[in-house]
C-alpha cells in the first residue's frame, strides 16, 4: 500500500512559476513509477508528465513539454513537478499516482492516487 499526499499548490499570476511535491509512505517508494495528471472544471482527467522508477526516464503532455519538469527523490519519498511559465489553462487540480510496473499517460495503469492540490493561474 503507498499513501500519497500533494502539496505546493496555490494561486500564481501567468507567467509565474509553482513547485508541487507528492510525498509517499511505504518503504518501496523507490520500485514506484510517479505520475502527474490533472483535471480542470469540467473536463477529464488528463496526463501531465511522468517519471520511471530510477528517474532515467521522463515523459511529459505536449502541452507542458518545456515549461515543466518532473523529478523524483527516492531517499526523500518524494516526486516534484516544477511548473515554469504557467498559463490560465494550466489551471486544475493536480494529482499525483503510482504504479508498479507502468510510466505513461494511460491513468488507469496507476494503482495508488493522492488527494489532489489545486492550481490556480490568474491572467
Amino acid at each position: 500500500q503507498v499513501q500519497l499526499v500533494e502539496s505546493g499548490g496555490g494561486l500564481v499570476q501567468a507567467g509565474g512559476s509553482l513547485r508541487l511535491s507528492c510525498a509517499a509512505s511505504g518503504r518501496t517508494f523507490s520500485s514506484y513509477a510517479m505520475g502527474w495528471f490533472r483535471q480542470a472544471p469540467g473536463k477529464e482527467r488528463e496526463f501531465v508528465a511522468a517519471i520511471s522508477w530510477s528517474g532515467g526516464s521522463t515523459y511529459y503532455a505536449d502541452s507542458v513539454k518545456g515549461r515543466f519538469t518532473i523529478s523524483r527523490d527516492n531517499a526523500k519519498s518524494t516526486v516534484y513537478l516544477q511548473m515554469n511559465s504557467l498559463k490560465p489553462e494550466d489551471t486544475a487540480v493536480y494529482y499525483c499516482a503510482a504504479s508498479r510496473d507502468y510510466s505513461g499517460s494511460a491513468d488507469y495503469r496507476y494503482d495508488y492516487w493522492g488527494q489532489g492540490t489545486q492550481v490556480t493561474v490568474s491572467s
